[in-house]
């Protein structure tokens, strides 16, 4: 005869499923002009450059 499981309190599913949720911190790499670090694929905040070319000019 089937036997029903154990009940798991909320805390103990909450803290369970907040596991598989955990954000990966982003990788870095130096800016090809400035070298700041930078998030890739996106435009450095210090030289104002991608893919070394001046796209935003920084005051």
């Amino acid at each position: 005869m089937a036997v029903p499981k154990g009940r798991v309190s909320k805390s103990k599913r909450d803290m369970r499923k907040a596991q598989t949720w955990k954000i990966a911190t982003p990788s870095l790499v130096a800016c090809s002009k400035c070298g700041e670090l930078m998030m890739p694929h996106r435009v450095c905040k210090a030289c104002g450059t991608y893919n070394k070319k001046e796209v935003v000019s920084v005051d």
